[in-house]
Parts: C-alpha cells; sequence; structure tokens
C-alpha cells in the first residue's frame, strides 16, 4: 500500500544548493557531462553568480552559485552522494565515457554497496555522483 503524503508539508519544489569557486567547470560537468538541463542562471546578486540545474520538470535541481569574493566549498567526506537512478545502463556507460574524457575517471565508493550497481564519479569540486542503475530493481 502507497503512503499518501500529507499536506502538513505541501513540498512543491526541492533544491540542493551548495557554494563553488569554479561555477563555468561545475556548469560543464553537470551539463555538457552528466547531461542535466540548466533551468535558471542569474549573475551579479548582491555579490553571487548562479546556475540552477536539474531534471526536465525542474521540481528537482541543484543550485550552485559563486560570490565574488571567492565560494571555497571544501568537499565533504566521501560517502557524502548525490545519487542518480538511472535505468538504462547504456545511458550509464555513455555519461562514464563522456565525463572520462573530460577528465573526471570514475573513482571507488568509500561504501562498496555502490559499487555493485552503480559508478562514482568526483565532480570538479571533489563532491561525489553516484550514477546507480536500476535495471532489475
Amino acid at each position: 500500500m502507497e503512503q499518501q503524503w500529507t499536506n502538513e508539508l505541501a513540498v512543491s519544489q526541492v533544491r540542493v544548493a551548495r557554494p563553488t569557486a569554479q561555477l563555468k567547470e561545475i556548469a560543464r560537468f553537470y551539463c555538457e557531462g552528466v547531461g542535466l538541463k540548466k533551468i535558471g542562471s542569474f549573475a551579479g546578486h548582491r555579490g553571487y553568480d548562479g546556475l540552477m540545474i536539474g531534471l526536465p520538470d525542474a521540481s528537482y535541481h541543484l543550485e550552485f552559485t559563486e560570490h565574488i569574493e571567492g565560494s571555497p566549498c571544501p568537499a565533504p567526506s566521501k560517502d557524502n552522494l548525490l545519487v542518480l537512478y538511472i535505468p538504462n545502463r547504456d545511458t550509464i556507460r555513455h555519461i562514464v565515457e563522456r565525463l572520462a574524457l573530460m577528465g573526471y575517471p570514475e573513482v571507488e565508493p568509500e561504501n562498496l554497496y555502490w559499487a555493485e550497481k552503480g559508478v562514482t564519479i568526483e565532480d570538479p569540486d571533489g563532491w561525489r555522483i553516484v550514477l546507480m542503475n536500476t535495471e532489475g530493481i
């Protein structure tokens, strides 16, 4: 039985935001490499430039911001992950190949569970994504 969402927390959108000191390379990694879409951006807002990227319906997306004075953001532990569940193995293979050509090779995950059906890759800031195959799940 599927559990129903309550109106008490009627969320219409989810955004995960973090700073970066290399907004252009982050955009290249996630848009050209991973294949997410740019859904918005801004420049010069109180010293910040920003980029929103995500899934086509824009209800789930990532925001990256860069401040004019710098926005260092050291990566957390190697087990802090953005996991993208992808049903097609060929899609994952194409993304992995594209990212490798861009200089972002596969890395061994901290938790080997993610190696069973997924591929872990570090973005330009050292944050990790997992491209997880959902075929057969």
